[in-house]
């Protein structure tokens, strides 16, 4: 299995405080990824290390090593990611969904459909966003219609209902 250099972790929003601590939004599932001693990288490739992590609503308040002024924290502002040595080991049929980008996707009969462009976070689910000969389709990514997912022939199964894919 390939992993990425960055796998998206969330964002960094405003400074809270004085002290160097950010609002960040997290987008990982991993509820471990801001824990303490955790490493994220910048956007602009900077090593980041958690300090400090704290729940606030939907966001965390997090300080990072060496940040330690609202200036400092002003600097953070972006996007967070994962490194790919953070990453855990997964099972057998799972993937990560970056690595579904390129995939061919083809029907139950093995007729082409597409082939995928991205996965797009969703509130109840992820999309598959496919390129497809009338324009890019969303696909849900749920067992009943996402079949079969093969990375090492780079091919994704879909059983879509009836109008999913029409112009």
């Amino acid at each position: 299995m390939s992993h990425p250099a960055k796998l998206l972790a969330g964002a960094i929003g405003k400074p809270h405080g004085l002290g160097g601590e950010v609002y960040v939004v997290p987008i990982s599932d991993d509820p471990g990824r801001f824990k303490p001693g955790a490493c994220v990288v910048h956007a602009d490739g900077r090593a980041l290390t958690v300090e400090t992590k704290r729940g606030h609503g939907q966001r965390l308040l997090v300080k990072f090593v060496g940040v330690d002024s609202r200036a400092d924290a002003e600097r953070c502002r972006g996007t967070l990611y994962i490194g790919s040595d953070e990453l855990r080991q997964l099972d057998q049929n799972e993937y990560w969904p970056h690595e579904l980008a390129g995939c061919s996707v083809v029907d139950l009969s093995g007729a082409p459909v597409g082939t995928v462009v991205r996965v797009v976070p969703g509130a109840a689910q992820d999309l598959l966003a496919i390129d497809a000969a009338a324009g890019e389709r969303l696909v849900p990514i749920v067992k009943d219609i996402v079949v079969g997912v093969d990375l090492g022939d780079r091919r994704v199964t879909i059983d879509p209902p009836e109008g999913l894919l029409d112009p």
